[in-house]
């Protein structure tokens, strides 16, 4: 795929890239870069690898190169979106085996129509189309937190909440150190160490990058959120412990004075008055009782019960 950049992206091929001398963009599979790497005339010999994991651009002497690691919005903790790039003052060439850079750049294709074309804004639309969304999936998060809290405190939340809570937290440190890596990319490009930008034109990168500072605000504080939700959890359970170990004990020492009168008539000692009174066995079930109730009525004092 071969474009050219104008008031939108313009199909052409590799020689109106290299020699229409309009900025162009350009996305190939590994094989194809290493065919063709020459007759872009960016002086490097760039290695492409299977898989990356970061996003990040290093400046070459008259080029700049990188990775992108784009985590799935889908599936964020297990796969990334990976694809690598060559770039100088004519164009970019995007170097894709799993084909997303080929569905970005051919969205912004069918989208995409600019009052002043340039390069610059090129990029800022890809690196855009990346974070796309992501604003509706924090908020999301955000409610099914709120959510998860609402439950806690209903006494409704089962033993899978600090589990999902774990995966909550997961996808938000993997959004984290996406945003970071695209800050230093962002960064990186707006320094224009090698003068490929026009300077009027370095705005676009900056607003990037704030927009992204955004974001991963929103995730460190989320993140936060993570933390509190469990510990709110945690608390609730320790009451629900507490609670429980208060009615043992409160039952526990309910039954300890009618053991001991268990234990005392139970001692087989020939002279035990009680034991030949006509009223000895009504009297201890009356104590009994008094005590049983007199026990109860304390501890509703107390608020035990």
């Amino acid at each position: 795929m071969y474009y050219l950049i104008s008031d939108t992206l313009i199909e052409a091929t590799i020689d109106e890239c290299i020699s229409s001398g309009k900025k162009y963009v350009a996305v190939l599979t590994p094989d194809e870069w290493r065919r063709d790497m020459e007759r872009f005339q960016m002086g490097i010999d760039m290695e492409i690898e299977r898989h990356f994991h970061t996003t990040k651009a290093e400046v070459n002497y008259d080029s700049l190169t990188g990775t992108f690691a784009v985590p799935d919005r889908q599936d964020l903790m297990e796969s990334d979106h990976d694809f690598a790039f060559a770039m100088d003052e004519r164009g970019i060439v995007l170097i894709d085996e799993e084909g997303y850079a080929r569905k970005l750049v051919r969205h912004l294709y069918h989208t995409k129509k600019w009052r002043i074309p340039s390069l610059e804004r090129f990029l800022y639309d890809f690196l855009e189309s990346m974070i796309k969304g992501d604003s509706a999936l924090l908020e999301s998060l955000e409610d099914e937190l709120s959510r998860t809290e609402d439950m806690i405190l209903a006494g409704k939340a089962s033993v899978e909440v600090l589990s999902r809570i774990a995966d909550i937290r997961g996808d938000l440190l993997t959004l984290r150190t996406h945003y970071e890596q695209l800050i230093d990319l962002g960064q990186e490009l707006a320094e224009n160490e090698n003068e490929f930008f026009q300077d009027n034109n370095i705005r676009y990168f900056d607003m990037f990058t704030a927009r992204v500072h955004r974001l991963l605000d929103i995730v460190t504080t989320l993140r936060d959120y993570t933390v509190q939700v469990r510990e709110l959890y945690q608390s609730q359970l320790a009451v629900k412990q507490n609670n429980t170990m208060t009615i043992l004990t409160v039952v526990t020492t309910i039954f300890m004075p009618l053991t001991l009168i268990v234990g005392w008539y139970g001692m087989n000692f020939r002279y035990m008055p009680e034991l030949d009174s006509p009223w000895g066995y009504p009297l201890v079930i009356v104590a009994s009782l008094v005590i049983v109730i007199g026990s109860l009525i304390f501890f509703k004092m107390k608020k035990w019960l």
